[in-house]
């Protein structure tokens, strides 16, 4: 609320040029610790805290420390704990003293997802980045933005910045600055043109974007041949090695293959990639399967705009299932109303029984969110009760979707993934995890058998 107020009565100047002091001073005041680490940022809508993730494990699995801020988590060397913070980029203060802890640790790689909110607050400044890379871009949070392209370019900030930023020499080695670029993107080659050092540009097989004259003749190609997905794996070949992953969906193996780009413009060689992608795991809360023994599956996954939920559909295809009863609902604190309906019609069109809940009302009235999208699946097609329901606990919703499931269903639970709390009334957060909600529900419906 008072935010807010700010925002109506402060020109907007004003507001930007104190986000960028902050952020200067909070770098002097804790020396500048950027420039003792390999600083590798991940953008884009979606993918980013599995990108991250993913880089980290895979630099760690080859020996090196290293540490990361995130939506999902943070890390320190040996140190791992849970974002309950419900930002994907600290404040500047906070994400200066990390860096500077990862520092003291002896890390030598710093992995930060970077979000167009932080960016537009200039919550990247004063932070000396190396590699940057961009995962995709769909029309999310127009809103906060003021527009798909003011959205666009927030994102491509972080290339301009990298580009003006020094190179910097770490253990010897002086690092140029890289850009790594989904080419499945048809924005690719606007990142591509901010013109950095080098430039990787991974993909799929036949799903890239022709070569524009905008592009630069020396991108370096990460693209993934022959791709089989499996209910378990995905299969593929790469630089004529045959690589498997132990994830599933093809938003899984994009990720994967934007931290083997990372991977390779730092020096890693082919194998020891290959040897770090066999040892990944599911990421928590990204299509994370909660087994207790029940005869039905259990997806709880973070997705809660429409191009992340396409991506779990796409995924559920690949496995066999009967019905999908899905938990699904939508942001408050003004996070784009628009996408309430759009969530809506989707689940009405793409699952068999659809529960409308609570999710992060803020200070909105979370009947009226749930009412928004309830809505908008009955406009396409649902019927109260039979398999539509608007059920405002988040808990009740999650256990009466698993007492509806029968044998081979699947219960999809989205929207929060692995958040430990809820964002409420008056800036509180109240302890909250579906997966935990999902496996008391389990036990609740296997101990009445």
């Amino acid at each position: 609320m008072v935010k807010r107020i700010v925002r109506k009565f402060v020109p907007e100047s004003l507001i930007n040029r104190y986000h960028y002091v902050l952020a200067r001073a909070a770098a002097v005041l804790y020396r500048h610790p950027s420039n003792e680490l390999v600083v590798i940022g991940v953008t884009g809508t979606n993918g980013k805290s599995s990108t991250t993730e993913f880089i980290g494990r895979m630099l760690e699995h080859a020996g090196a420390r290293v540490g990361w801020t995130g939506t999902a988590s943070f890390k320190i060397a040996e140190l791992e704990w849970t974002n309950d913070q419900k930002m994907t980029m600290l404040g500047r203060f906070k994400t200066q003293k990390i860096l500077r802890d990862m520092v003291k640790a002896g890390c030598t790689y710093a992995i930060i997802e970077t979000s167009s909110q932080g960016i537009s607050q200039s919550r990247h400044v004063g932070i000396n980045y190396d590699v940057v890379v961009f995962t995709n871009l769909t029309p999310e949070h127009i809103e906060a933005h003021g527009g798909f392209e003011n959205y666009k370019h927030a994102k491509k900030q972080l290339f301009v910045h990298t580009k003006h930023s020094r190179r910097k020499k770490i253990q010897g080695h002086v690092f140029e600055k890289t850009a790594v670029v989904n080419m499945m993107s048809p924005y690719a080659s606007e990142f591509l043109a901010v013109g950095l050092d080098r430039s990787f540009g991974f993909g799929i097989d036949g799903l890239i974007f022709e070569p524009t004259e905008e592009r630069p003749l020396s991108i370096v190609p990460v693209l993934a041949e022959d791709v089989v997905y499996a209910p378990d794996s995905i299969g593929f070949v790469l630089n004529r090695l045959h690589f498997d992953i132990p994830l599933v969906g093809r938003f899984y193996l994009e990720n994967v293959l934007a931290a083997i780009s990372v991977c390779r413009a730092l020096g890693l060689d082919w194998e020891a990639i290959r040897d770090a992608v066999a040892h990944l795991e599911t990421i928590p809360g990204r299509f994370e399967r909660i087994e207790e023994g029940q005869s039905f599956s259990v997806v709880v996954d973070y997705a809660y705009e429409p191009a992340a939920l396409n991506a779990i559909y796409d995924t559920v295809k690949l496995f066999a299932h009967k019905k999908i009863i899905h938990v699904v609902g939508s942001a408050g604190g003004g996070r784009d109303v628009a996408r309430r309906a759009i969530l809506g019609r989707m689940s009405a069109e793409m699952d068999d029984v659809v529960i409308v809940t609570n999710e992060d009302p803020y200070d909105d009235d979370p009947q009226m969110i749930i009412d928004q999208v309830a809505d908008a699946a009955v406009e396409a097609g649902k019927k109260e009760g039979i398999d539509l329901f608007r059920v405002l606990d988040r808990g009740e919703a999650i256990e009466k979707a698993v007492m509806l499931a029968m044998p081979g269903d699947l219960v999809l639970i989205t929207g929060k993934g692995c958040e430990p709390v809820m964002a409420v009334a008056d800036g509180k957060k109240i302890p909250w995890d579906d997966r935990v909600a999902a496996r008391n529900a389990l036990h609740k419906r296997l101990q009445a058998v």
